[in-house]
Protein backbone atom coordinates (compact mmCIF):
# COMPACT_ATOMS: atom_id res chain seq x y z
CA UNK A 1 0.00 0.00 0.00
CA UNK A 2 1.43 3.38 -1.00
CA UNK A 3 1.33 6.43 1.21
CA UNK A 4 -1.57 8.08 -0.65
CA UNK A 5 -3.75 4.96 -0.34
CA UNK A 6 -2.92 4.71 3.36
CA UNK A 7 -3.81 8.36 3.97
CA UNK A 8 -7.06 8.06 1.99
CA UNK A 9 -8.01 4.89 3.82
CA UNK A 10 -7.24 6.44 7.18
CA UNK A 11 -9.33 9.51 6.34
CA UNK A 12 -12.28 7.34 5.29
CA UNK A 13 -12.03 5.31 8.49
CA UNK A 14 -11.90 8.49 10.59
CA UNK A 15 -14.94 9.85 8.79
CA UNK A 16 -16.85 6.63 9.41
CA UNK A 17 -16.01 6.77 13.10
CA UNK A 18 -17.12 10.39 13.26
CA UNK A 19 -20.45 9.58 11.60
CA UNK A 20 -21.19 6.48 13.69
CA UNK A 21 -21.99 8.26 17.01
CA UNK A 22 -24.24 10.71 15.20
CA UNK A 23 -26.17 7.86 13.59
CA UNK A 24 -26.43 6.13 16.96
CA UNK A 25 -27.93 9.24 18.50
CA UNK A 26 -30.72 9.20 15.90
CA UNK A 27 -31.92 5.78 17.04
CA UNK A 28 -34.37 6.25 19.89
CA UNK A 29 -35.04 4.53 22.17
CA UNK A 30 -32.28 1.96 22.63
CA UNK A 31 -32.89 1.28 26.33
CA UNK A 32 -35.74 1.47 28.89
CA UNK A 33 -37.76 4.69 29.13
CA UNK A 34 -38.73 5.92 32.60
CA UNK A 35 -41.96 7.69 33.48
CA UNK A 36 -41.63 9.77 36.64
CA UNK A 37 -44.81 9.53 38.71
CA UNK A 38 -44.66 12.46 41.16
CA UNK A 39 -47.39 11.00 43.38
CA UNK A 40 -47.76 7.83 45.45
CA UNK A 41 -49.34 4.75 43.83
CA UNK A 42 -53.12 4.76 43.55
CA UNK A 43 -53.60 8.33 42.33
CA UNK A 44 -54.76 9.58 38.94
CA UNK A 45 -51.25 9.54 37.43
CA UNK A 46 -50.62 5.97 38.51
CA UNK A 47 -53.91 4.50 37.30
CA UNK A 48 -53.51 6.00 33.81
CA UNK A 49 -49.73 5.79 33.38
CA UNK A 50 -49.59 2.03 33.98
CA UNK A 51 -51.89 0.97 31.13
CA UNK A 52 -50.25 3.62 28.93
CA UNK A 53 -46.80 2.17 29.66
CA UNK A 54 -48.09 -1.31 28.87
CA UNK A 55 -49.27 -0.39 25.37
CA UNK A 56 -46.26 1.83 24.66
CA UNK A 57 -43.70 -0.92 25.28
CA UNK A 58 -44.37 -2.86 22.03
CA UNK A 59 -44.55 0.42 20.10
CA UNK A 60 -41.21 1.74 21.40
CA UNK A 61 -39.76 -1.79 21.53
CA UNK A 62 -38.30 -1.00 24.93
CA UNK A 63 -39.48 -1.44 28.53
CA UNK A 64 -41.34 1.55 29.99
CA UNK A 65 -40.67 1.81 33.72
CA UNK A 66 -42.73 3.84 36.18
CA UNK A 67 -40.62 5.39 38.93
CA UNK A 68 -42.38 7.02 41.87
CA UNK A 69 -40.86 10.21 43.26
CA UNK A 70 -43.58 11.60 45.46
CA UNK A 71 -43.60 14.62 47.74
CA UNK A 72 -44.74 18.24 48.08
CA UNK A 73 -47.97 17.68 46.11
CA UNK A 74 -46.04 16.55 43.03
CA UNK A 75 -43.27 19.14 43.17
CA UNK A 76 -40.47 16.70 44.10
CA UNK A 77 -40.98 14.52 41.04
CA UNK A 78 -41.39 17.51 38.75
CA UNK A 79 -38.15 19.06 39.98
CA UNK A 80 -36.34 15.76 39.48
CA UNK A 81 -37.61 15.51 35.90
CA UNK A 82 -36.75 19.15 35.15
CA UNK A 83 -33.14 18.42 36.14
CA UNK A 84 -32.89 15.13 34.21
CA UNK A 85 -30.74 14.71 31.12
CA UNK A 86 -32.84 15.79 28.12
CA UNK A 87 -32.38 12.56 26.18
CA UNK A 88 -35.92 11.17 26.15
CA UNK A 89 -35.25 8.48 28.73
CA UNK A 90 -36.70 10.38 31.70
CA UNK A 91 -40.20 11.69 31.08
CA UNK A 92 -42.64 13.27 33.48
CA UNK A 93 -46.29 12.28 33.84
CA UNK A 94 -48.01 15.14 35.65
CA UNK A 95 -51.34 16.79 36.19
CA UNK A 96 -52.67 20.34 36.18
CA UNK A 97 -50.96 21.20 39.48
CA UNK A 98 -47.61 21.37 37.63
CA UNK A 99 -48.72 24.85 36.55
CA UNK A 100 -48.96 26.37 40.02
CA UNK A 101 -45.68 25.55 41.78
CA UNK A 102 -43.81 28.65 40.61
CA UNK A 103 -46.72 30.86 41.68
CA UNK A 104 -46.79 29.24 45.14
CA UNK A 105 -43.04 29.81 45.54
CA UNK A 106 -43.52 33.47 44.64
CA UNK A 107 -46.45 33.74 47.04
CA UNK A 108 -44.29 32.64 49.96
CA UNK A 109 -41.19 34.56 48.83
CA UNK A 110 -39.23 31.37 48.12
CA UNK A 111 -36.76 30.84 45.28
CA UNK A 112 -38.62 29.43 42.26
CA UNK A 113 -37.44 25.83 41.77
CA UNK A 114 -38.68 25.47 38.21
CA UNK A 115 -41.16 27.04 35.82
CA UNK A 116 -43.27 25.78 32.93
CA UNK A 117 -40.43 26.77 30.62
CA UNK A 118 -38.36 23.91 32.06
CA UNK A 119 -40.63 21.39 30.32
CA UNK A 120 -41.69 20.48 26.80
CA UNK A 121 -45.35 19.38 26.70
CA UNK A 122 -45.75 16.28 24.51
CA UNK A 123 -49.28 14.86 24.84
CA UNK A 124 -52.39 15.09 26.99
CA UNK A 125 -54.23 11.84 27.73
CA UNK A 126 -57.22 12.60 29.95
CA UNK A 127 -59.15 15.63 31.18
CA UNK A 128 -61.17 14.38 34.12
CA UNK A 129 -63.71 16.68 35.82
CA UNK A 130 -63.26 16.69 39.57
CA UNK A 131 -65.95 15.26 41.82
CA UNK A 132 -66.83 16.12 45.43
CA UNK A 133 -67.35 12.93 47.45
CA UNK A 134 -68.11 12.07 51.06
CA UNK A 135 -67.64 8.66 52.64
CA UNK A 136 -70.45 6.26 53.45
CA UNK A 137 -70.40 7.23 57.14
CA UNK A 138 -71.69 10.73 56.32
CA UNK A 139 -75.42 11.52 56.08
CA UNK A 140 -75.27 13.96 53.16
CA UNK A 141 -77.20 13.05 50.01
CA UNK A 142 -76.93 16.46 48.32
CA UNK A 143 -74.44 19.30 48.11
CA UNK A 144 -76.93 21.58 49.89
CA UNK A 145 -77.14 19.24 52.89
CA UNK A 146 -73.36 19.14 53.06
CA UNK A 147 -72.92 22.92 52.79
CA UNK A 148 -75.68 23.65 55.31
CA UNK A 149 -74.13 21.31 57.89
CA UNK A 150 -70.60 22.59 57.25
CA UNK A 151 -71.80 26.15 57.90
CA UNK A 152 -73.20 25.07 61.26
CA UNK A 153 -69.96 23.29 62.21
CA UNK A 154 -67.02 25.39 60.97
CA UNK A 155 -63.71 23.51 60.97
CA UNK A 156 -65.26 20.28 62.26
CA UNK A 157 -65.38 18.44 58.95
CA UNK A 158 -62.01 17.35 57.54
CA UNK A 159 -61.08 17.21 53.87
CA UNK A 160 -58.05 15.32 52.63
CA UNK A 161 -55.96 16.33 49.63
CA UNK A 162 -52.84 15.41 47.72
CA UNK A 163 -50.97 18.25 49.43
CA UNK A 164 -50.96 22.02 49.84
CA UNK A 165 -51.83 23.78 46.57
CA UNK A 166 -52.10 20.39 44.87
CA UNK A 167 -54.68 19.28 42.33
CA UNK A 168 -57.15 18.23 45.05
CA UNK A 169 -56.59 21.19 47.37
CA UNK A 170 -57.18 23.98 44.84
CA UNK A 171 -60.76 23.08 43.83
CA UNK A 172 -61.71 22.33 47.45
CA UNK A 173 -60.44 25.73 48.56
CA UNK A 174 -62.37 27.40 45.73
CA UNK A 175 -65.56 25.62 46.83
CA UNK A 176 -65.06 26.64 50.46
CA UNK A 177 -64.61 30.25 49.41
CA UNK A 178 -67.66 30.18 47.12
CA UNK A 179 -69.91 28.39 49.64
CA UNK A 180 -68.70 30.30 52.67
CA UNK A 181 -67.68 27.22 54.64
CA UNK A 182 -64.57 26.25 56.58
CA UNK A 183 -63.10 22.76 56.92
CA UNK A 184 -59.88 21.41 58.38
CA UNK A 185 -57.29 20.38 55.82
CA UNK A 186 -55.53 17.03 55.95
CA UNK A 187 -52.77 17.28 53.30
CA UNK A 188 -51.22 13.95 52.31
CA UNK A 189 -48.45 12.85 49.97
CA UNK A 190 -50.73 12.22 46.99
CA UNK A 191 -54.13 11.25 45.60
CA UNK A 192 -53.79 7.65 46.78
CA UNK A 193 -53.17 8.54 50.45
CA UNK A 194 -55.92 11.19 50.27
CA UNK A 195 -58.32 8.49 49.10
CA UNK A 196 -57.15 6.14 51.85
CA UNK A 197 -57.80 8.89 54.42
CA UNK A 198 -61.44 9.35 53.46
CA UNK A 199 -62.06 5.61 53.24
CA UNK A 200 -60.71 5.26 56.78
CA UNK A 201 -62.80 8.25 57.95
CA UNK A 202 -59.67 10.19 58.87
CA UNK A 203 -61.28 12.72 56.56
CA UNK A 204 -64.91 12.98 55.59
CA UNK A 205 -64.69 14.99 52.37
CA UNK A 206 -62.54 14.74 49.24
CA UNK A 207 -62.43 16.44 45.86
CA UNK A 208 -61.03 13.74 43.60
CA UNK A 209 -60.68 12.87 39.97
CA UNK A 210 -63.42 10.54 38.77
CA UNK A 211 -60.70 8.11 37.64
CA UNK A 212 -59.16 7.75 41.09
CA UNK A 213 -62.45 7.43 42.97
CA UNK A 214 -64.53 5.51 40.44
CA UNK A 215 -64.12 2.05 41.97
CA UNK A 216 -64.98 3.28 45.46
CA UNK A 217 -68.04 5.15 44.18
CA UNK A 218 -69.24 2.01 42.41
CA UNK A 219 -68.68 0.02 45.61
CA UNK A 220 -70.79 2.50 47.58
CA UNK A 221 -67.94 3.52 49.87
CA UNK A 222 -67.90 7.05 48.48
CA UNK A 223 -70.95 9.16 47.61
CA UNK A 224 -70.61 11.83 44.89
CA UNK A 225 -72.41 15.11 45.58
CA UNK A 226 -71.32 17.35 42.68
CA UNK A 227 -68.97 17.46 39.68
CA UNK A 228 -66.73 20.33 38.66
CA UNK A 229 -67.19 19.92 34.89
CA UNK A 230 -68.96 22.26 32.48
CA UNK A 231 -71.44 19.44 31.78
CA UNK A 232 -72.41 16.32 33.69
CA UNK A 233 -69.80 13.58 33.44
CA UNK A 234 -70.86 10.49 31.43
CA UNK A 235 -69.39 8.27 34.17
CA UNK A 236 -71.73 9.77 36.80
CA UNK A 237 -74.64 11.19 34.81
CA UNK A 238 -76.91 11.53 37.84
CA UNK A 239 -74.46 13.81 39.66
CA UNK A 240 -75.17 17.54 39.08
CA UNK A 241 -72.45 20.02 38.25
CA UNK A 242 -71.36 22.82 40.56
CA UNK A 243 -72.73 25.33 38.05
CA UNK A 244 -76.14 23.64 38.10
CA UNK A 245 -76.13 24.04 41.87
CA UNK A 246 -75.27 27.72 41.77
CA UNK A 247 -71.47 27.71 42.13
CA UNK A 248 -69.49 29.14 39.22
CA UNK A 249 -66.61 26.67 39.60
CA UNK A 250 -65.10 24.53 36.87
CA UNK A 251 -62.06 22.36 37.47
CA UNK A 252 -60.47 19.40 35.72
CA UNK A 253 -57.71 17.00 36.55
CA UNK A 254 -55.83 16.40 33.32
CA UNK A 255 -52.79 14.24 32.78
CA UNK A 256 -50.00 14.92 30.31
CA UNK A 257 -46.52 13.78 29.33
CA UNK A 258 -43.60 16.21 29.56
CA UNK A 259 -39.92 16.09 28.64
CA UNK A 260 -37.12 18.24 30.11
CA UNK A 261 -36.36 21.34 28.05
CA UNK A 262 -33.60 20.74 25.53
CA UNK A 263 -34.88 17.31 24.50
CA UNK A 264 -34.15 17.02 20.74
CA UNK A 265 -37.05 17.49 18.34
CA UNK A 266 -36.62 14.03 16.69
CA UNK A 267 -37.09 12.38 20.10
CA UNK A 268 -40.19 14.48 20.82
CA UNK A 269 -41.54 13.52 17.39
CA UNK A 270 -40.95 9.81 18.08
CA UNK A 271 -42.82 10.10 21.38
CA UNK A 272 -45.71 11.99 19.81
CA UNK A 273 -46.13 9.33 17.14
CA UNK A 274 -45.88 6.55 19.71
CA UNK A 275 -48.47 8.22 21.95
CA UNK A 276 -50.92 8.58 19.04
CA UNK A 277 -50.69 4.84 18.44
CA UNK A 278 -50.94 4.05 22.16
CA UNK A 279 -54.15 6.02 22.76
CA UNK A 280 -55.77 4.32 19.77
CA UNK A 281 -55.05 0.88 21.26
CA UNK A 282 -58.33 -0.73 22.41
CA UNK A 283 -56.60 -2.03 25.54
CA UNK A 284 -55.68 1.48 26.65
CA UNK A 285 -59.09 2.88 25.76
CA UNK A 286 -60.80 0.11 27.74
CA UNK A 287 -58.49 0.67 30.72
CA UNK A 288 -59.43 4.35 30.76
CA UNK A 289 -63.11 3.51 30.32
CA UNK A 290 -62.85 1.17 33.31
CA UNK A 291 -61.79 4.23 35.29
CA UNK A 292 -65.06 5.92 34.40
CA UNK A 293 -63.95 8.23 31.61
CA UNK A 294 -62.83 8.48 27.99
CA UNK A 295 -59.48 9.28 26.44
CA UNK A 296 -59.14 13.05 25.90
CA UNK A 297 -55.99 13.04 23.79
CA UNK A 298 -54.30 16.21 22.59
CA UNK A 299 -51.18 16.19 20.43
CA UNK A 300 -48.39 18.66 21.16
CA UNK A 301 -49.64 21.85 19.43
CA UNK A 302 -53.14 21.55 20.91
CA UNK A 303 -51.81 20.45 24.28
CA UNK A 304 -49.44 23.42 24.45
CA UNK A 305 -52.32 25.84 23.80
CA UNK A 306 -54.53 24.04 26.32
CA UNK A 307 -51.76 24.11 28.93
CA UNK A 308 -51.39 27.87 28.53
CA UNK A 309 -55.07 28.38 29.34
CA UNK A 310 -55.10 25.83 32.16
CA UNK A 311 -51.99 27.34 33.75
CA UNK A 312 -53.62 30.76 33.90
CA UNK A 313 -56.62 29.28 35.77
CA UNK A 314 -54.35 27.47 38.23
CA UNK A 315 -52.17 30.52 38.84
CA UNK A 316 -55.27 32.67 39.34
CA UNK A 317 -56.61 30.10 41.83
CA UNK A 318 -53.35 30.12 43.81
CA UNK A 319 -53.41 33.92 44.04
CA UNK A 320 -57.10 33.90 44.98
CA UNK A 321 -56.50 31.43 47.82
CA UNK A 322 -53.39 33.26 49.00
CA UNK A 323 -51.15 32.05 51.81
CA UNK A 324 -52.71 29.13 53.61
CA UNK A 325 -51.31 26.53 55.97
CA UNK A 326 -52.19 22.84 56.20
Amino acid sequence: MDRRSFVAGSAAAAAALAIRPSLAQEVYPTRPVTFINPFPPGGAVDVVARPLASVLEPILKQPVVIETKAGAAGQVGAQFAASAKPDGYTLLMHIMSISGFAEVDKLFGRPVKFTRDDFIPISRFIADPMVLVVNDKQPYKTLKEFVDDAKKRPNELIFSSSGLYGALHLPTALLMKAAGIQMKHLPTAGGGPALTAILGNNSQVLVSSIAASSAQMKAGKLRPLACFGAQRAPAVPDVPTMKELGYNIEFYLWLGMFAPKGTPVPIITTLREANKKAVADPKFQQAVKNLGQDVAYLDQPEFRAFWDLSAKRVEDAVRLIGKVQG
